[in-house]
C-alpha cells in the first residue's frame, strides 16, 4: 500500500499535480510520495529523496487518505537548535510502538541557525573549577549517544550512493577527539588540585606539571606548573553536528513509519498552535521572551556572546598539530584544523541583540577584549590573523544550590491555558547547551509523552518557586 505524506500549509494557493486537500481541513495537503522538499510556500523541509510512489492520476480517494495516514498524536517544538532537535529525537525513540506521532519543527533561522550553531563546542562534563556538574556524568552520557545517532546517520549516507542532502556535506567533520586542557591559574589552583581527584571514569582527568603540559601543547603558558587534562573531552561542530541529528531523526521516523517536519517559519504566539497539536514544546532559547505568554515571566536573563576566528596566514611556520587538544583559560581556544581556531567568547549581559552577524565595530571590541586573554595562555596566538566573527544570545538561567541548571516543565498555568499538560519549556541552557541536551530532551519527552511534570527532577521544575 503507498504510503502519504502530509505538508501542512498555511496559505492556500492553486493545488498543484500530486497535492490533494483533506476534506476535514483544507489547510492539510496530502502528497503521495516521501519526498520532503521545498513546498508551494517556500518553506524547506529535509529528509532523504526518493522518487514518488505513484502519480496523482492514481491517488487514493482523499477520505481514505486521511483515514489512513493521520497521525494519533501530533506535536509541535519551536526552535531547531540543540534542546529542540534532542526533543524531537526522545519524542520519536521513546513513543510506543503502536502510536502514528507527528513531530513539526518551526524555526524560522532553520537548523542550528540560532546561539546552539553560533557555539563554540567545547564538550566536558565539568566546571571551570574541576568539579564534575551536577548530574555531569549522564549529561556526558546521553550527549555521547545523541553523536553517536548523528555520526551514523552520515556516515550511512557517506557510505551509499543516495543524493546527498544540500546542507549537510558528508565529508566535513563534526567531531574532533582531541581533548582539552587548563592551566590553573592564581585564583584556582588549589581547588583545582583538589577537586581533580574526583572524577568520572568516562572523562577522567589527569593533573600535569609544566613539562608534561608543554608536552601536548608546546609554548602553552603554565605559571603555577599545574594543569588539568580532559583526555576523552572534545571538540563539536555545532551546526554540522545539529544537521547531522536532524537527518538521524528522519531515519527513525522512517524506521518506525513517523513524521517528522522543518517549517522554516516563526512562531509569533502560542495561539497560533493552540489546537493544532497535542502538545507545543517551547525551545527558542533566548527569543522565547519574543512569545507575549511568556514575556517578562521567566527568571532568564539574556548575554550575548561572540566568537572570534582566527587563521594562521599562509607561509607563516606554527600549525597547531591536529593531536593537540584545544585550551581552556579565560579565553578558551578551540583548534580543529591546523591553520584555524576558534576564540571565545564576550559576555555582554546587556544585549538584546539576536543577530548571529557581527559587525565590525563589535568584531573589533571582542578581539580587544579576547586576544590579551588568549595570548596569556598560548602566545602564539598573536600571529594568527583575524577572519571572522559569530555571536550568539544565551538565555542564562539563575543559580541554584546545584549550579546553573536548565528550566524544565509545562507552563500552562504562567499562560493561562486551560487545557493542561499541553505547552511545555526547555530553556535556559545558558552556555551548557551541548553538554545539557540530551539529558533534557529525554527527561522532556518522558514529561510530554505521558502529560505528567512529576516525571522531571525537581531541580530541574523549582524555578517556578522564584521571582524573576
Amino acid at each position: 500500500m503507498p504510503s502519504g505524506v502530509r505538508l501542512r500549509l498555511r496559505v492556500h494557493p492553486p493545488l498543484p499535480d500530486g497535492f490533494v486537500a483533506d476534506p476535514k481541513n483544507p489547510k492539510l495537503w496530502w502528497r503521495m510520495d516521501k519526498v520532503r522538499c521545498a513546498s508551494p510556500t517556500g518553506r524547506r523541509n529535509y529528509s532523504k529523496a526518493s522518487p514518488p510512489l505513484c502519480s496523482s492520476n492514481c491517488l487514493p480517494p482523499p477520505a481514505a487518505l486521511s483515514a489512513l495516514y493521520k497521525p494519533s498524536l501530533r506535536y509541535a517544538i519551536l526552535g531547531a537548535g540543540f534542546a529542540g532537535l534532542s526533543v524531537a529525537w526522545h519524542l520519536l525513540k521513546q513513543s510506543s510502538e503502536d502510536s502514528r506521532i507527528c513531530v513539526d519543527i518551526y524555526d524560522d533561522a532553520g537548523i542550528g541557525g540560532g546561539a546552539s550553531g553560533a557555539s563554540g563546542g567545547l564538550l566536558h562534563p565539568y566546571s571551570p573549577k574541576a568539579r564534575l556538574l551536577w548530574r555531569g556524568l549522564e549529561c556526558w552520557r546521553e550527549c555521547i549517544d545523541l553523536l553517536i545517532f548523528a555520526n551514523r546517520a552520515v556516515e550511512a549516507r557517506a557510505s551509499s550512493s543516495a543524493p546527498q542532502d544540500s546542507f549537510c556535506s558528508f565529508k566535513e567533520r563534526i567531531v574532533w577527539k582531541r581533548g582539552i586542557i587548563r592551566p590553573a591559574s592564581q585564583k584556582n589552583v588549589d581547588i583545582l588540585r583538589e577537586n581533580a581527584q574526583s572524577f568520572s571514569e568516562s572523562c577522567y582527568l589527569e593533573l600535569l606539571d609544566r613539562s608534561a603540559a608543554q608536552y601536548l601543547v608546546p609554548d602553552l603558558c603554565v605559571p603555577l606548573d599545574l594543569a588539568v587534562y580532559m583526555p576523552l573531552a572534545m571538540n563539536i561542530h555545532p551546526k554540522r553536528y545539529l544537521q547531522a541529528l536532524f537527518l538521524a531523526c528522519n531515519d527513525l521516523a522512517d524506521c518506525e513509519e513517523r513524521e517528522i517536519y522543518l517549517f522554516k517559519e516563526s512562531i509569533n504566539s502560542l495561539h497560533q498552535l493552540s489546537e493544532e497539536y497535542d502538545a507545543v514544546v517551547i525551545c527558542l532559547g533566548a527569543k522565547v521572551d519574543k512569545l507575549p505568554q511568556l514575556s517578562g515571566k521567566l527568571p532568564l536573563r539574556t548575554c550575548r556572546g561572540v566568537i572570534a576566528k582566527l587563521q594562521l596566514p599562509s607561509g607563516l611556520p606554527g600549525e597547531y598539530d591536529h593531536q593537540r587538544p584545544s585550551i581552556l583559560s579565560d579565553a578558551w581556544l578551540a583548534f580543529r584544523e591546523p591553520r584555524s581556531v576558534l576564540v571565545g567568547s564576550t559576555w555582554d549581559w546587556s544585549s538584546k541583540d539576536y543577530a548571529s552577524s557581527v559587525s565590525e565595530e563589535e568584531a573589533s571590541r571582542a578581539m580587544e577584549e579576547l586576544m590579551p586573554k588568549a595570548s596569556a595562555v598560548y602566545p602564539p596566538i598573536r600571529n594568527w590573523a583575524f577572519v571572522g566573527a559569530q555571536a550568539g544570545l544565551r538565555a542564562m538561567p539563575p543559580l541554584t544550590p546545584y549550579g546553573s541548571l536548565p528550566l524544565l516543565g509545562c507552563v500552562d498555568d504562567i499562560i493561562g491555558e486551560s487545557v493542561k499538560c499541553r505547552h511545555w519549556l526547555v530553556g535556559g541552557l545558558g552556555s551548557r547547551g551541548l553538554l545539557y541536551h540530551g539529558l533534557v530532551g529525554k527527561l522532556t519527552a518522558q514529561a510530554v509523552l505521558s502529560s505528567n511534570e512529576s516525571v522531571l527532577p525537581s531541580e530541574f521544575t523549582q524555578w517556578k518557586s522564584m521571582s524573576k
